[in-house]
Formats: C-alpha cells, sequence, structure tokens
C-alpha cells in the first residue's frame, strides 16, 4: 500500500459513520409490487441516452437482496444507512393512491436496520419523479411541489415512528439543470427558463415536504436537505465576477431560499433574460425557508472558472461543449478551467481541500448549522484479481484524505455530525450506466454477487476505531460479503 501524508486523526465520539445509497440505483424490481414508473424509467429506456443502453430495471437487486445487504452493513459496523424511498413505488403516478406492497418493502428495511442497530437515514426524493407528474409538467409546474408535499405527510405517517433523520432532496442542483437545462439527466429537457422554474418548485417543495414532515413525525426527528454545493475558484483575481455567477446558479439558488428567505438578487438579475421569475409566488420564499436540523453536504470537487474572452473554443463544465445544451444558465462568458489531476473515473479531479474550505464557509455564513457529509467517493475501474480480491488502493487514499479534509474542519470549528461513503456498492451510475464503480463492495454485473473491496475493510476498520490510520490502508484479504 502507498503511504499517505496525513498523521492519524480522531473523531468525536458520537460521529455518525454511514453509507447511502439511492432507490433507482439499487432497488431494480422495476415492475414490481405495483411500482409506477418513474422518469428515470423512461430516460434510461430511450436509445442513446444511457452509455451501453443499461438502465435500472435490475440494477442490484436490492429489492430481493435486502437481507443479504442488510447484513453487509452491520458487517462494516455504520452506525446509520442512507437510502431513498421510491415515489412511484409507494404512491404510484404520484397520486393519493398508497401501495402498501410497495411501502412494505421500506418498512422492512427499516426494521431491519433497526434490529441491526443502524439508524434509517430516508430521502424522499433522490431523483426520480414519477412519469405521470412529468407528464403533467414535472418540476417546473407548481403542483408537482404540492404533490411532493404530499407524499412527505404520507410517509411520516408510515414510517415516522421508526425513522429519526428525513432528507427532503438530493441534489436538487441536478434535478433543475441536469433534468431540465443540459439534458444529461431524467427527464432530458433542454429549456432554461423550464429549469429555472423546476428550481423554485424544489425550493418551495422542500418547505412544503419539511411542514408535512414536522406535522407528522416524532418531535425529536431531524429534518435534512442535501445540496451538492460547489467550491468554486477563480484562475485569478480577475475572474471574480465568474466566481460570483457560478456560485449564485449553483449554491445560492438554493441556500438563499432555503435558509435565508430569499434569492440572492444577482442570481435573477443574472437570468433576467431568460425568465421573469413570476413562478415566484408571494410568501414562497418564507415557505421555502423551512428550519433545518441539518444540512446535508455532498461533496466529490472544486470548481474552477475563469472569464471566457471571446478567443477560441469555450468549455463548459463535465464536458459540454460550446453551444451544448448546459446546465450553466446565463454563465455565456464563463469557462471552466481543466483541472491538475489526479482524477477519478469520473473525470474529476481530486483535491480535498475544497471540502475543508467550502465546510468553513458555510460555518461562516450559516452559524451554528450542524452539517453532514452525506456523500462523498469516487469511482475507479475496479477489477478483481485472480483470487477473487479488489484492492482499490486509489479510493482508500481519496476517503482517507477526504475525511481529514472533515477533521481538519471539525478542527476549525465547524460542526459536522457524521460521514456517509457513497456508496455502498457499485450500482446504476445514472447517464453513464453500470461502467463506473463508486462502491466499496464490488457487485458483479452477471451474477450480482457482493465482495468487500479492499476500501470495505479500511472502512470497517476506520468505524470502529473512530479514527484514521497514519496511512491510508493496510493489507486485508479480499472476502464474499455473503
Amino acid at each position: 500500500m502507498s503511504s499517505s501524508p496525513f498523521p492519524g486523526r480522531t473523531f468525536p465520539e458520537n460521529f455518525v459513520w454511514g453509507t447511502a445509497t439511492a432507490a433507482y440505483q439499487v432497488e431494480g424490481a422495476a415492475a414490481e409490487d405495483g411500482r409506477g414508473p418513474s422518469i428515470w424509467d423512461t430516460f434510461s429506456h430511450t436509445p442513446g441516452l444511457v452509455d451501453n443502453g443499461d438502465t435500472g430495471d435490475i440494477a442490484c437487486d436490492h429489492y430481493h437482496r435486502m437481507g443479504e445487504d442488510l447484513d453487509i452493513l452491520s458487517g462494516l459496523g455504520v452506525g446509520a444507512y442512507r437510502f431513498s424511498i421510491s415515489w412511484s413505488r409507494v404512491l404510484p403516478g404520484g397520486g393519493d393512491r398508497l401501495n402498501q406492497r410497495g411501502l412494505d418493502f421500506y418498512s422492512a428495511l427499516v426494521d431491519g436496520l433497526r434490529a441491526r442497530g443502524i439508524a434509517p437515514v430516508a430521502t424522499l426524493y433522490h431523483w426520480d419523479l414519477p412519469q405521470e407528474l412529468e407528464d403533467a409538467g414535472g418540476w417546473p409546474h407548481r403542483d408537482t411541489a404540492l404533490r411532493f408535499a404530499e407524499y412527505a405527510r404520507r410517509m411520516g405517517e408510515a414510517l415516522g415512528d421508526r425513522v429519526d433523520t428525513w432528507i427532503t432532496l438530493n441534489e436538487p442542483w441536478c434535478s433543475a439543470y441536469l433534468g431540465y437545462a443540459s439534458g444529461v439527466h431524467a427527464p432530458g429537457r433542454t429549456d432554461p427558463a423550464a429549469a429555472l422554474a423546476a428550481l423554485h418548485h424544489l425550493n418551495l417543495g422542500h418547505g412544503l415536504a419539511a411542514r408535512a414532515l414536522r406535522s407528522v413525525v416524532d418531535p425529536a426527528a431531524r429534518i435534512a436537505v442535501t445540496l451538492n454545493l460547489h467550491h468554486v475558484r477563480g484562475v485569478s483575481d480577475a475572474d471574480a465576477d465568474a466566481v460570483r455567477r457560478v456560485d449564485a446558479l449553483a449554491n445560492r439558488a438554493f441556500l438563499g431560499p432555503m435558509l435565508d428567505g430569499a434569492y440572492p438578487r444577482d442570481l435573477i438579475d443574472d437570468t433576467a433574460a431568460v425568465t421573469d421569475w413570476s413562478f415566484v409566488h408571494d410568501g414562497d420564499e418564507a415557505t421555502a425557508c423551512a428550519p433545518v436540523d441539518l444540512l446535508g453536504v455532498n461533496y466529490y470537487n472544486p470548481v474552477l472558472v475563469r472569464r471566457w474572452d471571446g478567443s477560441g473554443p469555450r468549455v463548459t463544465a463535465d464536458g459540454h461543449a460550446d453551444g451544448a445544451a448546459s446546465p450553466w444558465i446565463a454563465c455565456d462568458d464563463v469557462e471552466f478551467v481543466q483541472q491538475p489531476g489526479p482524477y477519478t473515473e469520473m473525470g474529476w479531479n481530486i483535491d480535498e481541500t475544497g471540502l475543508t474550505e467550502l465546510l468553513v464557509r458555510l460555518r461562516d455564513e450559516y452559524p451554528g448549522t450542524p452539517m453532514m457529509i452525506t456523500e462523498n467517493g469516487a469511482a475507479f475501474a475496479d477489477v478483481p484479481d485472480g483470487d477473487g480480491r479488489v484492492r482499490d488502493e486509489r479510493r482508500i487514499d481519496y476517503l482517507h484524505r477526504h475525511l481529514t479534509a472533515v477533521a481538519d474542519a471539525i478542527d476549525a470549528g465547524v460542526d459536522v455530525r457524521g460521514y456517509f461513503v457513497w456508496s455502498l456498492m457499485d450500482n446504476f451510475e445514472w447517464a453513464r450506466g453500470y461502467a463506473k464503480r463508486f462502491g466499496i463492495v464490488y457487485v458483479d454485473r452477471d451474477t450480482l454477487r457482493r465482495t468487500w473491496k479492499d476500501s470495505a475493510h479500511w472502512y470497517r476498520e476506520v468505524v470502529t476505531a473512530g479514527a484514521l490510520p497514519a496511512g491510508p490502508g493496510g493489507e486485508r484479504a479480499g472476502t464474499p460479503a455473503s
């Protein structure tokens, strides 16, 4: 194993260690138990939209292998598991009819977690909108936010006696901008005005859902939202306005209404040529500002931008070429700069310092707000050796570096309560299909057999000790997870 430049670090005694998945990425059983179609069913079955034509029809077959996966979680020793509920499985079509068979699956999951001493952390929305709601207008339509609140209430009534942490939305940035502006995620639309309307109704839906949950769950339950906040850096001081524009669209578009009760004025001015923001009704911003008990932070890499001077081809984020549909609305004079490596298989640079800096910023701007790292991880081309062992040294180093960054933030006075590895197991990575492996547990695509990677063994040691080793890892034999 390679050595690490970081010394060992100890975390607070009550620090929550966990791992995470999402319904469409792992469950499979796409047409079982009365589940209705979601936008990701439609998107993944549309030729050319997902690499290799992959779909989530089977995924990791977690629906049928729940017990096996619960035992893996127990073996890891984690104190919490973050999963998402498929809206289409429990309320097919997004309507009022509760599908009891679908709800029974999540009830059994929650009970199985609690029986193993693992706290359930339930995410209500991880991008899988019922297709019927998209057909009626989707997130750009106000009624979707109202339907989302009713869905939240129904789940709170059904599971609120056993789930003590609820996350309303996962990464609404992706839902709004990748789903409705660039079209690289479901539902695949490329309408910037619709994306901004979706942005608002996601914010509104969060506030309505948080209030709906609080009306029915135990008063001690924690309500949270998870944001993939971007740590934005400029190439030079001359790029300050480029940083401001991207920060407004990526971060303050959500932090503003959710935590401050108002959209930032510069965001509205920047996007005035795209929309007049008439979809924001009186009182909406106050409704979106529902107090949260935790702010979930997802982090993978920082963003480097500069002002584009008009010379040469311009490249936008994630390889979107100039002229292609982009998630970066009203950022036509901003260029996203390729950052130095090393890189993950997603092409994202590895730079853990951005996580510390982002957390410190949040501490300064929202003092007293507890945070959790609800996703952090890396995709690498994991291949089992001849003995079946998956030696994912690069992932261990990545996790070690980022957990050290979290420890640095805690030392700087940031109230970070926990850390969730993304992901428990290799799964359906959205438009990238099954080619990108984020899991600490290897899933064979032919047999769906689970095998602990070296990173899973390493993470178990970290969880058990509540501390990082002086180096990134030790020698561990790869063994089947079951």
